[in-house]
């Protein structure tokens, strides 16, 4: 009887044992997912923090602000800006990219509608300035470069209803600008693509 008894413990013992060891695993698992979760979710939270503090609206020194008109129009606009930061403008946009010749200020400002930032440069500037802005330009796809006579300073960047004027093209200011309004909260058409437009430049047109 006693051995019996003996016997059936040590059953029970090891009927227990795997039961603890099989609810050990099954709780061993359960915390490796819910601490998988919790750290994804860490994860994801801080990159949207992260994105939200690099991408913030900042303080840009020199930057103008313009009230400006979003209407079209296929007639010729004298804008009170040079070059224009908005306003009226042709029906169809300028496509983005680098130009070597002036472009039509009427499709350019209907780019800057689409989010599109356009660098403008004295034609004099030196050709190591211009490749600069070229590369700058050429980094994104809402980026419009084109040399600008009559300029208030050597380069200008527009966005719609903002500008900043610069004398070189290292300044830092103007990758800040790039940032905030290329494409930026204030952009009227936010989304709109800059290519499928056109590509004639000013000469063309008048040609």
């Amino acid at each position: 009887m006693a051995k019996k008894s003996k016997k059936v413990n040590i059953q029970q013992k090891t009927v227990m044992s795997r039961f603890s060891g099989r609810l050990s695993h099954y709780l061993s698992v359960e915390r490796v997912i819910v601490g998988g979760s919790l750290l994804a979710t860490l994860v994801i939270v801080g990159f949207i923090a992260l994105n939200d503090y690099l991408n913030r609206p900042i303080d840009i020194e020199g930057v103008e602000r313009f009230v400006v008109m979003q209407q079209h129009s296929e007639a010729p606009v004298n804008y009170p800006q040079t070059p224009p930061a908005g306003g009226v403008h042709y029906p169809v946009w300028q496509n983005c990219g680098v130009y070597q010749q002036p472009v039509r200020n009427e499709l350019a400002v209907h780019s800057l509608e689409h989010g599109a930032v356009w660098i403008t440069y004295n034609p004099g500037l030196a050709a190591s300035e211009v490749d600069m802005l070229r590369n700058l330009t050429q980094q994104s796809s809402h980026r419009l470069l084109s040399p600008y006579p009559g300029l208030p300073s050597a380069i200008v960047a527009a966005a719609w209803g903002y500008q900043l004027k610069l004398d070189r093209a290292e300044d830092p200011r103007l990758k800040q600008f790039l940032r905030q309004y290329e494409q930026g909260s204030t952009t009227p058409e936010l989304g709109a693509v800059c290519s499928g437009g056109e590509s004639r430049t000013l000469a063309e047109w008048s040609s």
